[in-house]
């Protein structure tokens, strides 16, 4: 359907998971996709190959989203190579799960910085071009666990849902400029970090679901493709629960 010809879209920690769907499926849709990993890999190769094989300009950048400056470096390069950044998906991301009474201040710090300070640094970076266009999408992925909280995750669940706020304070700033923000909540996704999960606890999340399935990541990307598109031009602040029912 071409929903996103003729715009460009960043996207942080793309190269693998949720984060490579979406580049594909905006890639799919027509869009001009950079988006990022901390470092140049084969995985990081094959995807910028992939999209461009779709016809589309593609381009893979190392960067570290939990830096103020690699962030701004990133926008800037971005920008001068595209010309301008029309959608920005916030999905770098990682977890150091354990109860909170074996969770070290590191894991803390570093969850949090990468999850959520990336958030803010990568929407301050994105700010002045989109204001300057009047025009842009940003999608923050949280998680069903920044939404209900979920034991173990303490670190997780709270930048996950300080996304949430996050959105829906950013909604309200950039509104009136024609920036809209929102978040994706996506459930039990089958990915490299549920695949660490012992299966006492893939059984928990599974028989929880009333879809009585993981979701997938191509689930995700599609949401996220909804909110990227002018399909979703009147929706701003809202956090869309792609979780097969769980958080209902």
């Amino acid at each position: 359907m071409n929903l996103l010809t003729g715009k460009t879209a960043i996207i942080t920690g793309a190269s693998r998971g949720i984060g490579r769907a979406i580049a594909l499926t905006f890639a799919g849709e027509g869009a001009q996709v950079a988006f990022t990993d901390l470092r140049r890999d084969t995985n990081m190769e094959s995807l910028e190959n992939e999209l461009t094989r779709l016809g589309v300009k593609a381009i893979g950048y190392a960067s570290d989203a939990s830096s103020f400056t690699d962030c701004e470096t990133l926008v800037n390069t971005v920008i001068t190579d595209f010309g301008k950044v029309d959608i920005l998906v916030n999905n770098a991301g990682i977890a150091r799960d354990n109860l909170l009474m074996r969770m070290s201040e590191p894991d803390w710090d570093m969850v949090l910085g990468v999850n959520l300070k990336s958030v803010f640094n990568m929407t301050k970076a994105i700010q002045r071009p989109m204001l300057r266009q009047r025009f842009g999408s940003i999608i923050n992925m949280s998680s069903i666990v920044g939404v209900r909280g979920n034991a173990g995750q303490a670190n997780y669940s709270a930048s996950k849902a300080g996304m949430i706020g996050f959105t829906k304070s950013i909604a309200q700033e950039l509104g009136s400029r024609n920036i809209r923000c929102n978040a994706i909540a996506p459930g039990f996704i089958e990915s490299e970090m549920t695949a660490q999960l012992p299966g006492e606890a893939r059984d928990n999340w599974l028989k929880n679901i009333p879809l009585r399935r993981p979701g997938t990541p191509q689930d995700v990307a599609h949401a996220a493709l909804f909110l990227a598109s002018d399909l979703s031009d009147y929706i701003t602040g809202q956090v869309i629960q792609v979780c097969g029912g769980i958080g209902t």
